[in-house]
């Protein structure tokens, strides 16, 4: 047990203001009057009818102010009391417990995954803080946008992980069970949306590396998730012929019930993650499998030491570097042992250092344990020395290939700007590397620059110079301040030395999140608008700023060849490629003098590379001067570009000329065997585990109500609650000894509701898709509720839960407002009384929404929502002031709840009560925040949203390609938004 002095605090400091607050309802209702001298003598009022017996103000004594301190300490010594419990009881811990197995074991694995997806909530809302920043707009509501559909994009591959780890199956763990040929496809078909590929004759072997190529969108990402059995039972798509994976059928079987004889690593594992600490995640697989405790623990211990990441077991997953991310997901998908192993991209975004790593315990579980692995890569030629077959997507297909030729980039003299082989197969020509001429002046220049954040240096004494025309590679490893040099030539903030140059822009790694519009022609029109206020601005100043062409004939021209839809279509259900270049179009509006680009070949295929490369030749072309920074020293070299080494957050001045390129490592690195020191990965993981054949814990089950039982549990449920809420009136027509114990009932059975309706609602969110977008809205909701805490009314929480509840329902919406409530309160360490009433109240708000009309659309559907938004707000607060009114006012004043007086006297006391300390205030600011965010943002949350529904029945059709390299990684969406949601929670 760790003591944590934080909730303590915060309890204590909630017990000072309670007992003011005592004090103050004293003061203005009645006065303090009591016998002693008189401290304050306040004229005394009486307020006309219906609030004749209340009097305001009037004499304060000591003593009177005595007896109200003396009044408040029961109810702060209870305040004190669960922060002290706070401080002791790690809630996190519990929803880990709960989660293992038990009745509540889909909320409670909802809250592990809203938990664990905070830290990315965290560097979502930091990307699109900059994202802003580097757009020049302001950040208002619309930032909800981009958070949002990254928290979508997460809750996605969560689902994918979840459904991969054997969420929600019923299939018994059998330990040791020979699983057959890992991988048999005969005339098969895997169709999804405008993507329909075909097996033929497709079996390898046990112990091998098979290693599948093809260009970004071609289907690469189809075939591994059809296998894994996302394609045809996650993602909405079909699945024809013979496909038998590890001797299972894969048509009849989902993949939560083969996630013990199948391995799967999807693409950008950190992004997957549904746990928090490193341990965790390994054994994930194992708890939702109902391994006993002792058993995974031992294994878990025993695969991250063959695996190699043994010191990382204790460590946050998202303090994990990519490489050693990368690792984890590898640890996790082997911890049972698979007969096979499919793995989606691991080398993207890893550092030669890393990349030989992963290439190392890929082939030591391929050849050393027999486990049968086929990897979808880009990087092909790297797996080279350890791959033994080569199949590649072609003409609709996947057929036998060839090994790709080694890349001759070694031999390259340092003047070559276009790799031998790469120029043929990407159409470009040969040409020298660009020499800035004495006459040419510098567009921008860093002397000595130095970049710290959190007291830790990013970047140090890094100098660079820029010319007009000019590109520059800046490369280096992973964690060597590439990006924090970016942002600093960008934005100038945080830093130390000098930058002088005319205008920067910035395209950052995610580059997504300058996307704030819902259709390609929106952002265009929005980037206008900037330009044309800038230079307004700029007139005024006296600048000589000239007016640039518009965004869409700038995106035009840089586009190439490349065709991009530029009218309604969304710009995240673009190719990564043609993302990429709106995204620098979008950057380029107002014709800087410098485009700054991070990782611009992140997820593409050479022919995606190559209409990157030719829009940012065609950049150059203009006189900008493009500074990229990139892995990618292929892609460097065929942009002809000036090579800059930076390493422990160091940039020389100088180019990389033949002496410095030889000695910097960065061609050495390349020439470097991939596989050099193999981490310690047991020969045959099954044979040698001690702990692979214990007998298995037999699975705690979970309480599953019959049908017919949940309706009238839950409405009887939300009945009691409400009568909770409302005791202190209805108190007033019981016996007057029974009427003193109606606050203790109140109290017990508020807790006890909320059982009752999770109860209820966990046979709701048994699918893992559910649960993951359960859990990364939560997190959104208690950010939002945690952070808007002391702003008064000011709290954004009611958009989430009113839009969320509109496009999924009312009992996601129920289920979303009780998992904010439940993850902020640990998050903050408030637990206490009253959060089943908080609990309940939030839960009504996101329902209510789901029970509104169904086909008002438009314009009149926001009218619709801003107006519930208003009544919401209200009723709210109203609800939550009536349970806690007597408790917080106490007796003596003229606005307590007095027991066995008239209702009418009560209900009057009550108004006067809540209109001054919360109807007037609060619930005021809440319902103008709800109205102006619902204007702002409703359209394109709610159209985010309802793409985000899950699509379950392959006879459905997609509008996105599935291939997570070509289109949004992930979420899979239905082509028309009224489109019938198996999973959709409506009542």
């Amino acid at each position: 047990m760790t003591f944590r002095s934080a909730p303590l605090r915060a309890g204590a400091a909630l017990a000072v203001v309670f007992v003011a607050a005592r004090v103050i309802y004293r003061v203005l209702f009645n006065g303090a009057g009591a016998v002693g001298p008189v401290l304050l003598n306040l004229p005394s009022v009486r307020l006309p009818a219906p609030y004749a017996h209340v009097v305001f103000l009037g004499p304060v004594t000591a003593p009177g102010l005595w007896e109200a301190v003396l009044s408040a300490l029961p109810i702060a010594g209870l305040i004190l009391a669960f922060g002290v419990l706070n401080a002791l009881v790690d809630v996190a811990t519990g929803f880990i417990r709960l989660a293992r197995g038990g009745p509540f074991q889909g909320t409670a694995r909802t809250l592990v995954v809203a938990w664990a997806a905070l830290p990315a909530l965290a560097d979502a809302v930091a990307s699109v803080r900059l994202a802003f920043r580097l757009r020049g707009e302001r950040l208002g509501p619309r930032a909800l946008v981009p958070v949002l559909e990254r928290t979508l994009e997460h809750a996605s591959r969560v689902a994918a992980a979840l459904e991969l780890r054997g969420f929600g199956s019923k299939a018994a763990h059998q330990p040791g069970r020979d699983p057959g040929l890992p991988l048999e496809i005969r005339d098969a078909q895997f169709h999804i949306g405008d993507t329909r590929l075909k097996v033929e004759n497709f079996k390898p072997d046990p112990g091998t590396i098979t290693v599948v190529t093809g260009p970004t969108g071609s289907g690469k990402s189809t075939i591994l998730r059809g296998i894994a059995g996302l394609l045809s039972h996650v993602d909405g798509g079909e699945l024809t012929g013979t496909v038998r994976v590890a001797g299972a059928d894969r048509a009849g079987a989902p993949p939560r019930d083969t996630a013990g004889v199948v391995g799967v690593v999807l693409q950008n594992p950190r992004a997957a993650f549904a746990s928090t600490r490193v341990r965790d995640e390994i054994s994930l697989s194992l708890e939702l499998r109902g391994v006993a405790p002792g058993v995974a623990r031992a294994r878990t211990v025993e695969v991250a030491d063959w695996i190699g990441v043994s010191a990382l077991l204790d460590r946050n997953l998202s303090s994990l570097s990519a490489g050693e991310a990368t690792l984890v997901a590898v640890a996790a998908a082997v911890v049972e042992h698979p007969a096979l192993l499919l793995v989606d991209e691991p080398l993207a975004d890893l550092d030669t250092t890393a990349r030989a790593r992963v290439i190392a315990v890929l082939d030591a579980l391929a050849h050393g344990s027999g486990i049968c692995i086929i990897v979808a890569e880009h990087r092909a030629e790297q797996l080279l020395p350890v791959a033994d077959s080569w199949w590649r997507i072609h003409d609709g297909g996947l057929v036998e290939g060839v090994s790709p030729a080694p890349s001759r980039r070694a031999g390259i003299r340092p003047t070559s700007a276009v790799v031998p082989g790469l120029a043929e197969s990407a159409g470009l020509e040969q040409s020298p590397t660009w020499t800035p001429s004495p006459g040419d002046a510098p567009v921008l220049t860093a002397t000595k620059l130095a970049v710290h954040r959190d007291g830790k240096a990013l970047v140090r004494d890094a100098s660079l110079t820029l010319h007009l025309g000019e590109v520059v590679a800046l490369v280096g490893p992973n964690g060597a301040g590439k990006s924090s040099l970016l942002v600093a030539l960008a934005l100038g903030e945080g830093t130390s030395g000098t930058v002088d140059g005319g205008r920067v822009a910035l395209v950052p790694d995610a580059s997504d999140d300058l996307f704030t519009r819902d259709t390609v022609a929106a952002e265009l029109r929005a980037a206008d608008r900037r330009e044309a206020r800038a230079r307004r601005k700029s007139d005024g100043s006296g600048s000589d700023r000239t007016a640039s062409q518009p965004a869409a004939s700038r995106l035009a021209r840089l586009r190439g060849d490349v065709r991009i839809p530029i009218g309604n279509e969304h710009p995240r259900d673009l190719s990564a490629g043609e993302r990429r270049i709106l995204a620098i179009a979008l950057q380029t509006s107002d014709d800087p003098q410098v485009l700054l680009i991070d990782e611009p070949t992140r997820g593409l295929d050479p022919e995606a590379r190559t209409g990157v490369t030719a829009a940012l030749l065609a950049l150059a072309d203009t006189g900008a001067a493009v500074l990229i920074a990139t892995h990618d020293l292929d892609f460097a070299h065929g942009l002809g570009a000036r090579i800059v080494q930076m390493d422990d957050g160091v940039a020389p001045a100088v180019v990389a000329g033949p002496s410095l390129r030889a000695n910097s490592g960065i061609e050495g690195a390349n020439r470097a065997p991939l596989v050099a020191t193999p981490p310690a990965v047991g020969p045959a993981l099954r044979a040698n585990s001690k702990v692979w054949g214990a007998k298995q814990a037999p699975q705690r089950r979970r309480l599953h109500l019959p049908r017919s039982l949940e309706l009238p549990i839950l409405a009887i449920a939300n009945l009691l609650a409400l009568g909770a809420f409302c005791w202190p009136l209805l108190a007033a027509a019981l016996p007057e000894d029974a009427a003193a114990a109606v606050p203790y009932a109140a109290l017990a059975i508020a807790p006890l509701a909320v059982v009752a309706v999770v109860v209820s609602l966990d046979g709701s969110v048994r699918s893992a898709h559910t649960v993951a977008l359960l859990g990364v809205l939560a997190a959104v909701g208690s950010a939002v509720r945690v952070a808007s805490t002391g702003v008064g009314g000011v709290e954004a929480v009611f958009i989430l839960l009113i839009l969320a509840g509109r496009a999924f329902g009312a009992r996601f919406g129920m289920l979303l407002g009780a998992a904010t409530i439940a993850v902020s309160s640990a998050l903050w360490s408030g637990i206490g009384p009253w959060s089943p009433f908080q609990i309940f109240a939030c839960a009504w708000v996101g329902a209510g929404a789901g029970l509104l009309p169904r086909r008002v659309r438009g314009r009149a559907e926001l009218w619709m929502l801003c107006g519930y938004g208003v009544v919401a707000s209200y009723v709210f607060g109203l609800l939550t002031n009536l349970w806690f009114w007597p408790f917080a006012v106490g007796a003596g004043t003229g606005i307590s709840y007095t027991p066995g007086a008239p209702l009418a006297t009560n209900l009057s006391s009550f108004l006067l009560y809540s209109l001054l300390t919360s109807t007037a205030g609060w619930d005021t600011l809440r319902a103008i925040t709800t109205i102006v965010g619902i204007s702002a943002v409703g359209r394109a949350v709610l159209a985010a949203f309802r793409r985000a529904k899950p699509v379950s029945s392959p006879g459905v059709q997609t509008t996105r390609a599935e291939d997570p390299g070509s289109r949004k990684t992930g979420t899979k969406y239905a082509r028309h938004p009224r489109a019938k949601d198996p999973h959709q929670l409506t009542p």
